[in-house]
Order: C-alpha cells, then sequence, then structure tokens
C-alpha cells in the first residue's frame, strides 16, 4: 500500500514541550536548536516502515532516535558535543524503560568521520536519514525575565550550542555548507540504495541579508551524490478553525519588531523546509533479519 505524501506537515498542533511531555529527561530543554518532535515522527512514519534503520548524524539530545525507537524503528545517531550525546543516551534509556520496541545507539564524534563512527556492519543498511544543520543562532535560546531572576531586564540562555570552536555552529557560511556537504556524502554511504534523506532548516537574515540555506542544503545533497525528490513544509505553528496559531520565541518577536522598525517588513516564522532526498537506487543487498540488528545495537551502543 503506497503511503499519502503531503507536502505540508502538520507538525506542531502542540507546543515544543508539550510534545516532548515526559519522553524526554531533564536537562533536555537546554539544547539550543531541538528539532520538534512530530517533524521526526512524520519523517519516520512516512519514509521507513517497522523494523527499519534511521540514523541522525548530528543527534543533539536525540529527538530523532527516541521517535524513531517509540515507533519500532533501530536508531543510531552521532553527536559531536559530549554533554548532548550524554543526554541523547540517557533520552534512549527512558524510552526503553517506556516500552520502545525497538533499540538505539549514540557514538560521539564529528560527523564528519561518520563512517569512521558508525560500526561497517550498518553502511549500507540505513533507511532513512532524518537530521538538521545548525543555523541562525538569533532563532535559538529561551529567555529569563527579572521577576525570576531578580535582575532589571531579560536574559537571553540556552542558545550556544557549546563554547567549542570546531562546532559547526560557529563557522562561518561556506565552511557550514562544505562540512555539511562531506556529512550528508557519508550519509549517502550508510543509506541503502533508495533510502532517503530528510533535513529540515530554514532560511534567516544576517544585517538584513536574507540567508537562503534550504537552497544552499538542496545543493550540498546532490553535491554528495544523492538526488532531491520534494521539498515539503513542517509547521512550526498549530492549525485552528483554519487559521495558523504561531508559536514564536520571545527573540523572534523582539527580531521582528526591530525589524520593522528599522524599515525591513518580516514576518513570524511559521514552517521549516523539510527537504527530501534519496540515494540513488541499485540491487538491494540481502538486509539482516532485525533479531540481529537488533543485538548489533545493544552490544555497538556507547563505543
Amino acid at each position: 500500500m503506497t503511503k499519502c505524501r503531503a507536502s505540508v506537515w502538520n507538525t506542531a498542533p502542540t507546543s515544543a514541550p508539550a510534545q516532548r511531555a515526559d519522553h524526554y529527561v531533564p536537562g533536555s530543554a537546554a539544547h539550543p536548536a531541538k528539532m520538534l518532535p512530530a517533524i521526526a515522527r512524520h519523517a519516520i512514519t512516512t519514509y521507513t516502515s517497522p523494523g527499519d534503520l534511521v540514523l541522525d548524524p548530528m543527534c543533539g539530545i536525540g529527538t530523532t532516535l527516541v521517535e524513531a525507537v517509540h515507533l519500532g524503528r533501530h536508531a543510531l545517531g552521532t553527536e559531536y558535543e559530549p554533554q548532548w550525546a550524554h543526554l541523547a543516551e540517557q533520552n534512549l534509556r527512558r524510552a526503553d524503560a517506556l516500552g520502545a520496541t525497538a533499540s538505539g545507539a549514540v557514538y560521539c564524534g564529528d560527523a564528519r568521520r561518520l563512517t569512521t563512527l558508525v560500526p561497517a556492519a550498518f553502511h549500507g543498511l540505513v533507511d532513512l536519514v532524518v537530521t538538521s544543520p545548525p543555523y541562525g543562532a538569533s532563532v535559538h535560546g529561551q529567555v529569563r525575565s527579572s521577576r525570576e531572576t531578580g535582575e532589571q531586564g531579560v536574559v537571553k540562555r540556552h542558545y550556544r550550542y557549546s563554547h567549542d570552536p570546531g562546532n559547526l555552529a560557529h563557522v562561518g557560511l561556506d565552511a557550514l555548507l562544505q562540512a555539511f556537504t562531506d556529512i550528508l556524502t557519508q550519509c549517502c554511504h550508510l543509506l541503502r540504495p533508495g533510502g532517503h534523506a530528510v533535513i529540515t532548516t530554514r532560511p534567516w537574515r544576517t544585517r538584513g541579508e536574507l540567508i537562503d540555506l534550504p537552497s544552499a542544503v538542496i545543493a550540498a545533497a546532490e553535491n554528495a551524490g544523492l538526488i532531491p525528490v520534494e521539498r515539503n513544509i513542517a509547521l512550526l505553528a498549530g492549525i485552528r478553525d483554519g487559521q495558523l496559531i504561531a508559536r514564536p520565541s520571545f527573540f523572534q518577536m523582539k527580531n521582528i519588531r526591530d525589524a520593522r522598525r528599522a524599515g525591513t517588513p518580516l514576518a513570524v516564522i511559521a514552517h521549516e523546509d523539510a527537504l527530501v532526498a534519496r540515494r540513488p537506487t541499485a540491487p538491494t543487498p540481502t538486509k539482516p533479519a532485525p533479531t540481529w540488528l537488533r543485538q548489533r545495537l545493544v552490544t555497538g551502543a556507547g563505543q
């Protein structure tokens, strides 16, 4: 039976905290750029079947992995920052305690070395990659008011991935795109022939100039050997009575108001681009049995 693929994904019927609820351990909210769980779920249910293998090469706190194992898909993730890799492992353990029916593993390291981080036994067997590059610090972070801090004004926190200059969140656009192309090239090697990659991203502005990251990511995917097949909208706003219900952060609203006062007619961001690419097809190798895959994931965790 062919799955129905909508180009507009209703992925924010509730707020991000409500979507995470009790499925994520305390401390997970500190990551500055978490993927909405509903975006990961939609991608996984649309492009995979139970028992398939999902990979996130920049997994952060493990949102893609957690949603995958709850949906009966096995999951692999790599993460550059040890603190986030540790949280991803904790979130996978919580998923297991909550009755997840599949297994996952996290490997800490630079995703540009993906094929050395992920055991060779999984190369060419990944059914779906779900990930997002770091971008636009202005859209990240949480706010504490003077009522909470006792100090004058507002304080922005949890808006940095890390202080490590080697983190791709701190490099310029050209270096980011080159690095992301390298990561997608390695993802192409890990994907099975015909496997898909879903990349969520959005444009942002730097000193008033629009940075069209989605189009640049499409070019990066093509340069990595993937074939772009879809460009969808993943909503960051809810839908009520036929109207969009935006949920912008404090600093998003502040940036928009400041821009409008300066004469730039910005609007609230209500969606992310969900870009879908596919590895070229070829004869598909025989896949190992799910029991074997589960055993490999359990014994490979933490390597």
